[in-house]
């Protein structure tokens, strides 16, 4: 009998011990809907169709990349379900697909979802839900308010601030330039325009007209031909891909040769430039965060090894011309980045909380010198760009890195 309760009580113990060992190791684990000890359901809204479908290839580099990292084991043992549809960037079907994910399919969050108004149309209910907006695939200075809307944050650098840098460089190169504007109707455009404005400040005036077009419209020809009439010598292009090209090509066939300035999101090689024509497009200008796929300088850097090891390999497909495979690779990087943060802690608060919390994060396909800071009270991850010129088959680099406050930081490599 003795024997007996000794065992027992051997078998208590051995019980209680367990216990108290795994109990800290199970509390760790905290989980929201979307996340479990095997997945993490991670929702995407892309136009794989209309008139910004040419950003499609963001969404498929995403795609690849979490494939990548479901390849190797996950994120802390965790694998990745990337669950992204189609919006054609239309406002109503934006809204439309994030209750699907929210609701329907139980994502722990929406990741770099593209667009200014289509994002502006979910923000206040993915608010309202508090799911993680994160890493919105769009400039918008909107993005960057954690006090009114703290799910939601962006990327890459804002519209704005990129408006002001063009602003700075026209003002010292060109002060007596008459500037025309081909801007997208929405808030996109609008918001690029009002930094471009306020970068002017009282010169204001150097803009001599402003012309506004709709993505609906078949094409931008009669904008570009209004420009040229109003004796604008500098065009600033604040355009989608698809417009961009039209652009160049209808600059070029009306003999018309401005100093052509193209917003970021349009300064795509294989998306923009090789489309309208690589001899037209020579001495273009634009801004940049993100290392050139098609440049041969970046051939021997060992971020961009890891990125044309990842096409071979996850992506074969890809147009490596193309900057929103670029963009998409390091969109990923930094999300994944943040889940490993989280490690245990899945919820979406910790979600937020990680993504607030980065600190000098240099995702493999960023310029050298550009790197991602974010805070509770800063939720602009980038704030950094250098400006460029189409040369040949490429863009060449020139200048210092400037901050969004348009202060030098560093000289970079240049060619």
């Amino acid at each position: 009998m003795a024997v007996v309760r000794f065992q027992v009580a051997a078998v208590l113990a051995a019980f209680a011990l367990c216990t108290a060992v795994s109990s800290p190791a199970l509390a760790q684990r905290k989980y929201d809907t979307g996340a479990s000890d095997t997945e993490i359901r991670i929702g995407n809204i892309m136009p794989y169709s209309g008139p910004a479908s040419a950003y499609a290839a963001i969404g498929k580099a995403e795609e690849a990349y979490f494939n990548k990292i479901n390849a190797e084991g996950g994120i802390n043992g965790r694998k990745v379900k990337f669950i992204s549809y189609d919006d054609a960037y239309s406002p109503p079907k934006t809204v439309e697909q994030a209750r699907k994910l929210v609701e329907s399919d139980g994502v722990l969050l929406i990741f770099g979802s593209l667009g200014t108004s289509t994002n502006g149309a979910i923000r206040k209910y993915m608010n309202e839900k508090k799911v993680p907006q994160l890493f919105v695939a769009s400039g918008a200075s909107k993005w960057n308010d954690p006090k009114q809307y703290p799910w939601t944050m962006g990327w890459q650098p804002s519209y704005a601030s990129e408006a002001k840098i063009y602003a700075k460089y026209i003002m010292k190169e060109k002060p007596d330039a008459k500037i025309g504007v081909l801007f997208q109707n929405d808030d996109f455009g609008k918001d690029y325009l009002k930094g471009l404005k306020d970068g002017l400040g009282a010169r204001a005036a150097m803009i001599v007209l402003e012309e506004g077009y709709d993505t609906s419209e078949p094409a931008v020809d009669e904008h570009v031909l209004k420009l040229k009439a109003a004796g604008a010598d500098v065009l600033i292009s604040i355009t989608t891909p698809k417009f961009a090209a039209q652009a160049i090509k209808k600059a070029a066939e009306i003999n018309w040769h401005p100093i052509h300035i193209l917003s970021n999101v349009s300064a795509s090689v294989g998306g923009v430039i090789e489309p309208a024509g690589f001899e037209i497009s020579q001495g273009i200008l634009s801004a940049s965060y993100t290392k050139d796929g098609s440049d041969p300088q970046w051939n021997a850097d060992e971020g961009m090894k890891k990125f044309y090891n990842f096409l071979a390999q996850y992506d074969p497909k890809a147009n490596k011309l193309d900057a929103g495979v670029v963009f998409g690779y390091a969109a990923a990087q930094t999300m994944v980045k943040v889940l490993h943060m989280c490690g245990d802690d899945l919820t979406r608060d910790n979600i937020m909380k990680q993504a607030a919390s980065l600190k000098n994060f240099e995702p493999d396909t960023l310029l050298p010198g550009i790197k991602i800071n974010t805070a509770p009270d800063n939720f602009a991850p980038i704030e950094q760009l250098r400006m460029m010129r189409f040369k040949g088959r490429t863009w060449e680099l020139f200048g210092d890195i400037i901050s969004s406050e348009l202060e030098t930081l560093r000289a970079g490599n240049s060619k």
